[in-house]
């Protein structure tokens, strides 16, 4: 997959930025297990990590079980046993996380795929609980993999820059839109075939990230959660908390007039967007990429 010469975008994938930060992370799991494989199997230890991987790090449908393991809600997204399913999932992280980071930030990126990771897992575990076709296997279903993570992201680009295109082998020009649709009608035709619960939680994270991005368009963050709690674990596990100086503000403008001016600015950076869709990234001015690189950034 490349950008077409006609919207063209430098690579934002920057050494220590977010979207390598969470391929990493997802590759440091996958080596961290394969390296316990290959311990266990010179000690001819009689358990397998992927067992324990499984029990430990994936996410379980059977509530019961997941009370007593509620952190594999998180673990599970990056949690991949088999090489090709990591593979699959990090090559859509790093093109379409890419074109996330340049419309939405890289902050935005950790927001929706966390949320949508925790999206896809609470729609596979609602599914499995309610509909009678999984009774025989839900006490013992579990879920693993970035793919709802990943769907999330592609939506919410998909929805926020949908007329934006991109080249693809053999396929030429396609529009953001018509990725994402895809993506997801897939996912909804497969659902009744193999990897019932997989289908599902990347329909969760499609979802996510759909409503992630018409909300963002009206000025809403429904993922602002996400930097809240993120804030709070760094400050519980920060080793030396440096005093914090408080200042106060003082707003010059009234509510009325902040509220009009956040939406003067969405309005100009709509404009810019529907010119990307129009002509591409190259004829914007250096002053509308400066207004584009800032409005990713807040």
């Amino acid at each position: 997959m490349v950008f077409n010469s006609n919207n063209s975008f430098d690579p934002v994938f920057k050494k220590n930025g977010m979207l390598v930060r969470l391929i990493y992370a997802n590759l440091a799991v996958f080596i961290g297990i394969k390296v316990l494989y290959l311990f266990f199997w010179l000690m001819q230890a009689g358990s397998s990590p992927d067992v324990w991987a499984q029990n430990w790090l994936a996410v379980p449908s059977e509530p019961s079980t997941l009370l007593t393991r509620p952190w594999t809600i998180l673990s599970y997204m990056f949690l991949h046993l088999d090489f090709f399913h990591l593979l699959g999932n990090m090559l859509w992280l790093y093109f379409l996380g890419q074109l996330f980071v340049q419309f939405l930030g890289e902050k935005k990126l950790w927001t929706v795929y966390i949320a949508g990771g925790i999206a896809g897992a609470v729609l596979y575990i609602l599914f499995f609980n309610v509909f009678p076709v999984f009774d025989q296997v839900n006490p013992f279903a579990k879920a693993l993999g970035a793919s709802a993570s990943v769907m999330a992201v592609v939506v919410a680009i998909g929805t926020y820059a949908p007329d934006f295109s991109i080249r693809l082998l053999f396929l030429g020009n396609i529009k953001l839109k018509y990725i994402a649709i895809f993506s997801f009608v897939i996912d909804v035709i497969n659902i009744s075939n193999s990897n019932a619960g997989g289908h599902i939680a990347h329909i969760g994270g499609a979802a996510l990230g759909f409503f992630f991005a018409k909300q963002w368009k009206k000025g809403k963050d429904i993922t602002s959660w996400v930097d809240a709690a993120t804030s709070f674990l760094l400050a519980i596990f920060k080793a030396s908390p440096k005093p914090k100086m408080k200042v106060k503000h003082k707003r010059s403008n009234s509510e009325y007039d902040y509220n009009t001016r956040k939406k003067e600015e969405q309005l100009v950076v709509d404009a810019i967007l529907d010119k990307i869709s129009r002509s591409g990234y190259d004829s914007l001015t250096k002053s509308e990429k400066d207004i584009l690189f800032k409005a990713s950034n807040k």
